[in-house]
């Protein structure tokens, strides 16, 4: 009954990402880190966002695959943001917010592989989501931990998460947790 796992991927800006997830059924954590790059060291938000470290923003996923497996994890992640633009999300431009999927073991790699190919079936442009081993993973920075719950009505949470999380609630209402 306590089947936990470990989900990684990035779909634009982490903020976006860990919203939705956070309000699935059998997610335990959302963390909004970095990961993908080759930068020494933990990378600094500002570095990541300078598009140099080739990290991507990225939010890692601690779910009960007894409650939601990682392969509906990885569809709701695919139909809640756009993975048919490359390096981009909305206004949000560069290879930091590439639409990406780290896989942290081989069934993952092939569950994610077979994921991307069923997406390809329901996007008219091809689907541009990286598939990456996961190699190293860093938390950001605190401030951007639960950024939407703390920030509500900071205008990027009114103009561009509020929207998407509206559209998230209509399209899986019967997987959300009871808010």
């Amino acid at each position: 009954m306590n089947n936990m796992q470990l989900a990684t991927f990035g779909g634009g800006c982490f903020w976006c990402v860990e919203t939705l997830m956070r309000r699935l059924k059998g997610v335990e954590t959302v963390i909004s880190g970095y990961t993908g790059g080759n930068a020494p060291g933990k990378p600094t938000y500002r570095e990541v966002c300078s598009g140099l470290t080739g990290h991507a923003e990225v939010v890692q996923v601690k779910f009960d695959a007894d409650v939601i497996s990682y392969k509906e994890l990885l569809q709701i992640f695919m139909t809640s943001h756009d993975p048919t633009t490359l390096n981009r999300q909305g206004g949000d431009v560069g290879t930091q917010y590439r639409s990406c999927i780290f896989y942290h073991d081989a069934q993952q790699k092939e569950t994610a592989q077979e994921v991307l190919k069923e997406m390809q079936q329901v996007y008219d442009d091809a689907v541009t989501t990286t598939l990456e081993e996961l190699t190293i993973f860093y938390d950001a920075e605190e401030y951007h931990q639960d950024y939407f719950n703390n920030n509500g009505e900071q205008s990027y949470c009114q103009a561009v998460i509020s929207p998407k999380l509206a559209k998230f609630r209509k399209m899986y209402a019967d997987k959300l947790k009871e808010e």
